[in-house]
Parts: structure tokens; C-alpha cells; sequence
């Protein structure tokens, strides 16, 4: 058995969420990704993935073991790197982590100019929108995070922003504008499960002033729909379903193209920062501090862009 072979694809079996997704990815055959994994248990005597008809998921070993495979890979790529050092041209992967909506509408536009500048580097983006038990099995996880946050990470912060209440003109036209927070109990209420979500319960919804005193409020507001995936909720939101509790950059947009409204303006939701967290093991790779850097550079005006740019 070639054990590092193996090691690379236990770890993507990991990343892809199964066998045949890896195999593909990997341009193997998937009873030769199978067969790898189950002679890399043997030789380990422990099961490292529990296997369903539909996904592979990490047992209790398995993610321990995974620490560590990544770790021997993420060296042996700084050797290759190093030994690659002298055409001044960084290679090698970049394995980050980011919510899906933050994927999608932060770190999607930056591919171009990126892969402009560093051709050789190879991003490897996984979604996920419980990141923050994650962040030791990749380079650089992207995070957001209520302003209240303690959390003991290693980070740059990339943003603070504003989640506030948006609603289609058509549906406001149809249900009426609500002046107060208790005015929501007559609407409908897109929930989010996911990124956005912090303290709510059930059909509460929790908004603060933003005229700098202490003042909040808690609202029963009928759902009419709840989901982690922003962009359904978007579109739904679009579509003139109901109000939602929706990032101001992600709403920026449509704002200003007039297909979405802020809600009550002297009210919003929650503020919140995005992070860039580092794994606090090792020493940060070269291929790393160019993403992070690239990043940082960057953000300000991704930033300009979202909030003055057309709607997509």
C-alpha cells in the first residue's frame, strides 16, 4: 500500500463527502478509492468513516487521524513549494473553508484576479456553514460571527456589517409597510436557520435600535419559510414572499436596484464580523499569507463593489 497515496485519498473522500465524488475529483476509479480507504483501515485496525448509502461521515478516530493526515500533507506540499522556491512563482493548495454565502458572493469574485496572480496556486473551497469546529483542518477558514463573539481563534478580521429586515416592494405593497417592530406580527417571516440566525427561537425575531441607546425588542412574526441556504432565501425575498433578515452587503444591491426595500431603518437585526481564521498548529505557509494577504487587499473593494455594483 502506498501510504501516502492513501493519506491523500481518505482526505478527499473527506473534502468530496464520498467515494465517488473523490474518485472523480481524483481521476481514479471508484473500487480503487474504496479499496485504498478499507486497506488504510487495516493497516490502522480502526474504522475511520462510518459509510451510509448516501454520504461517508468521520468517526471519532477518523477525525483525529484526519488532523494529522492533513498536517503531513500541508509539509509535504511546503517542501515541494520550497524546493519550487527559486522561480519566485508560488504552487501548491489552498485549502480554506467559508459559509456557503460568503463562497458564493465574497470569495467568487476574487477568482479571477487571484488565479491572475498567482497561477500556479490551486484553491480548494469547501462550504460549510458550521465552520468555526473546523478550523484546524484548513488553511484558512472564513467566519461569521455575532459582535459578541469570544471565541479563542486565531484571525484577521476581514469586515463588520449589519443585518437588517428587506422585503420586495410588491409584498410590502400587498401586506403594508411596517413602521413599528410590533407591525411584523401581520407579515410573514423568511427565517434564517443559518449564519444569521444567533439567539432567535422559533418565530421570534429580535431587532435593536440603531439610534445608539439599548433599546430592543422581540417579535412573534409568522414563518412562512425557514432555511440555512440564503440563497433560497433571497430569492424568495425577491419574489416578494416576506420579510427577511438579510446581510446589508448581501442586500446592497437589490437595494439599490430597487427589488428589495429596508424594513424599518431605525431597527436592525444583529452586527456581525467576518473573520479569517488560521489554524493555530503550524506555522502559516507561504501559499497561505498570499491568500490572507490577497484577501485583506482585496475586501475593501469587494466591499465598494457589493454595495455600489448592479444586482446579480
Amino acid at each position: 500500500m502506498d501510504r501516502l497515496q492513501a493519506m491523500k485519498v481518505f482526505a478527499r473522500v473527506v473534502d468530496e463527502g464520498g467515494f465517488a465524488a473523490a474518485a472523480r475529483a481524483m481521476d481514479m476509479s471508484p473500487p480503487v478509492v474504496t479499496r485504498m480507504v478499507a486497506e488504510l483501515e487495516q493497516h490502522l485496525n480502526t474504522r475511520l468513516l462510518q459509510r451510509t448509502t448516501r454520504k461517508v461521515a468521520l468517526t471519532a478516530a477518523g477525525q483525529a487521524y484526519l488532523l494529522r493526515v492533513r498536517a503531513i500533507l500541508y509539509e509535504i506540499e511546503d517542501a515541494e513549494a520550497a524546493a519550487a522556491a527559486s522561480t519566485r512563482d508560488l504552487q501548491g493548495t489552498v485549502h480554506v473553508l467559508a459559509p456557503p454565502v460568503l463562497a458564493t458572493y465574497f470569495l467568487a469574485p476574487l477568482m479571477a484576479p487571484w488565479r491572475a496572480r498567482h497561477p500556479r496556486l490551486l484553491l480548494d473551497i469547501a462550504t460549510d456553514n458550521s465552520v468555526s469546529t473546523r478550523v484546524e483542518a484548513f488553511d484558512l477558514t472564513l467566519m461569521v460571527v455575532p459582535e459578541d463573539y469570544d471565541g479563542n481563534i486565531v484571525a484577521r478580521t476581514l469586515l463588520h456589517g449589519e443585518a437588517i429586515v428587506v422585503a420586495a416592494p410588491g409584498y410590502l405593497q400587498r401586506m403594508g409597510v411596517p413602521r413599528q417592530p410590533e407591525d411584523l406580527v401581520r407579515h410573514e417571516y423568511l427565517r434564517d436557520n443559518g449564519q444569521l440566525a444567533g439567539a432567535q427561537a422559533g418565530r421570534r425575531l429580535r431587532l435593536q435600535s440603531v439610534q445608539g441607546d439599548a433599546r430592543a425588542q422581540e417579535v412573534d412574526v409568522p414563518v412562512a419559510l425557514q432555511s440555512v441556504s440564503t440563497d433560497l432565501l433571497l430569492r424568495a425575498a425577491l419574489d416578494g414572499l416576506g420579510v427577511a433578515v438579510m446581510a446589508r452587503l448581501l442586500a446592497a444591491p437589490y437595494l439599490a436596484s430597487g427589488a428589495l426595500v429596508h424594513v424599518l431603518p431605525d431597527w436592525l437585526h444583529s452586527r456581525y464580523t467576518v473573520y479569517a481564521a488560521l489554524p493555530t498548529r503550524r506555522l502559516m505557509p507561504a501559499r497561505t499569507k498570499a491568500f490572507l494577504d490577497f484577501v485583506i487587499e482585496q475586501t475593501p473593494q469587494a466591499v465598494a463593489q457589493r454595495e455600489g455594483g448592479p444586482a446579480v
